[in-house]
């Protein structure tokens, strides 16, 4: 006769900590515990810890990320009349102002053709997340039904949510303690929380940007490259073809920072109106790896000269506008955005005090900067001020002379304006001499 024992968290916990190696069966058995409310707040802190110190086998993160994208509903496309191989994902680690590429990247691939089911976040500290924009959007619903999220990827090609109940949900208990327990850098813990979201979309495909520098949460290459490399192991384990795209973020991307001023750069974008370089080509490189890895294209070249005819025809535009109004936001966003979203007291310039080049960027510094006027938040509870922020960002090699602008702040007090303004003062070097901009991409990898 087998005997079985029973479950016991505190075993599970034991056995990470002394650096053994967890079967399926048992990270399924605490992922369920999780779940279902009987495993305490103090125990998964400490499988949290363990997993910190002790780290996990790549079959040990690929069980763990499974488990928690089965303990709520998955998306299941087999019968929804959809290309299976069409339906792709996307994933951006994030960095300072990079959350709005996902706003123009979304529906322009949906315009091709793609059908992208996206469910993205808030921001963490220094960063913007894409559902801080969304929820700047009155009447956007950031949490439909699930039935909704799937209906409109049927529809109209696309959809951009935020977490729901129902998708996940271990991952939501887990992220919380990892929180207030020092363990939010575990990359097994940071790919578990990604990659259990991405996969319960049900995708065919993922291209992914996992970022590193002042502007990311990633400081180095090496810390990237074993994110990217943990993310696409689980990828491979769960036979989901993926490319990732290491990304370098030592500037802000595009011109703004806050949600309605990133807003308003994503509709000029959009209109052709102003495309600033670094968000042009994470947009363009983003596109064409989702358009050839979803089978509309059959290169890169290909790709990203139908990326930029959908751009430039106005396809984006009028998908953006189809993603708005589905979740329930205003059907003319694009066309009424400025007088949308109201103007804040103080719009000034911040003045340059040398001629000469910008040589360097503290983008961390700068977002946080940004966090102090209410564009980001201290705390998780705490309410975002959608409205300030900044727009016309200078960038690394730009040319400029005593008294020109190094950005527009958009804040509501004189006092909030100085400390902002001194802040990036401080952050920006301007020096003789020409530099080149900072490079976007750093290397490509893929399981395909």
């Amino acid at each position: 006769m087998t005997f079985n024992p029973p479950f016991l968290p505190q075993e599970i916990i034991r056995i990470k900590r002394d650096g053994g190696v967890l079967t399926a069966a048992q990270l399924k058995n605490f992922v369920a515990g999780v779940t279902d409310g009987t495993i305490s707040q103090g125990q998964i802190g400490a499988f949290n810890m363990a997993v910190y110190l002790r780290g996990m086998t790549v079959d040990e993160r690929v069980a763990f990320t499974l488990a928690m994208r089965d303990s709520g509903d998955v998306c299941d496309w087999s019968n929804s009349g959809l290309e299976a191989a069409t339906i792709i994902d996307k994933h951006s680690t994030g960095g300072v102002g990079d959350e709005k590429a996902s706003l123009i990247i979304v529906p322009l691939v949906a315009a091709c053709g793609i059908h992208m089911p996206m469910i993205s976040a808030r921001g963490l500290g220094h960063t913007g997340g894409e559902i801080d924009l969304l929820e700047a959007i009155d009447g956007y619903d950031i949490a439909p039904p699930l039935e909704s999220f799937v209906a409109a990827v049927r529809k109209i090609g696309c959809a951009l949510i935020g977490p729901t109940p129902r998708l996940a949900p271990a991952d939501a208990a887990i992220f919380k303690v990892r929180d207030v327990t020092a363990t939010v850098e575990s990359i097994p813990l940071i790919t578990g929380s990604v990659m259990a979201k991405k996969l319960a979309a049900g995708p065919h495909g993922l291209v992914m940007t996992v970022n590193f520098g002042r502007g990311a949460f990633m400081q180095t290459r090496e810390q990237a490259e074993d994110l990217a490399h943990s993310m696409l192991g689980v990828a491979t384990g769960a036979g989901v073809p993926t490319v990732i795209l290491l990304g370098h973020m030592d500037d802000v991307v595009g011109h703004a920072i806050g949600s309605r001023p990133q807003l308003r750069e994503v509709a000029a974008f959009l209109r052709g109106e102003r495309r600033e370089a670094r968000l042009q080509e994470i947009v363009m490189s983003v596109a064409a790896e989702v358009l050839v890895l979803g089978g509309i294209a059959g290169s890169l070249e290909q790709a990203r000269a139908l990326a930029q005819q959908t751009l430039d025809d106005g396809g984006a535009a009028a998908k953006f506008s189809q993603l708005v109004a589905e979740f329930g936001g205003p059907h003319d966003l694009l066309q009424r955005i400025d007088s949308i979203f109201p103007s804040l007291p103080i719009a000034r310039p911040v003045l340059s005090n040398h001629d000469g080049y910008v040589h360097s960027l503290d983008a961390r510094q700068i977002g946080m900067a940004m966090v102090g006027l209410g564009a980001g938040r201290r705390t998780p509870e705490q309410k975002i001020d959608h409205d300030v922020g900044l727009s016309r960002m200078a960038h690394i090699g730009d040319r400029m002379e005593r008294g020109t602008p190094l950005c527009i702040l958009h804040t509501r007090d004189e006092d909030s304006f100085r400390i902002a303004a001194d802040a990036i003062l401080s952050a920006i070097t301007i020096a003789p001499g020409e530099v080149p901009p900072s490079p976007v991409f750093a290397a490509r990898i893929t399981n395909r």
